[in-house]
């Protein structure tokens, strides 16, 4: 289940409209729908928690770990590293099609990647020019 129908169901599950829900959450409602539309997911892991808290619900509970990571790369290196993430685990877990894996194992499996990921970046900093250098 995706982030967008995990929050749908939780919101609705405590009775509360997306306006109601909005205004615990300190966000716009048009904020919250275009979460629950998926046209966009939150790009910080405090506005997980921030939902959860106003779900009564673990953030676990909204996110998968693909998610997380995937936040994750969009606060230490923003949209680009995001994406480059996201594309990652969508082609890693495209392996996992029809295979015969656990998914702790595939979870194993993709914070690996993700660790190698961030090595590889940090290792090839000090190849690009300081001018290219954030």
């Amino acid at each position: 289940m995706a982030f967008k129908e995990r929050l749908k169901s939780a919101r609705t599950n405590k009775g509360l409209t997306q306006e109601q829900l909005a205004k615990k959450v300190n966000m716009t409602a048009r904020t919250i729908q275009n979460y629950e539309l998926g046209s966009r997911k939150p790009q910080k892991f405090e506005v997980v928690e921030k939902l959860a808290a106003a779900l009564d619900i673990t953030p676990d509970s909204l996110v998968s770990n693909t998610d997380i990571i995937v936040i994750d790369a969009h606060e230490k290196g923003g949209s680009k590293s995001a994406r480059e993430v996201k594309d990652l685990v969508s082609e890693v877990t495209g392996l996992f099609a029809g295979g015969e894996i656990d998914d702790s194992e595939k979870d194993e499996i993709i914070q690996a990647l993700n660790f190698a990921y961030w090595d590889a970046k940090k290792k090839n900093k000090k190849y690009t020019p300081k001018k290219y250098q954030k």
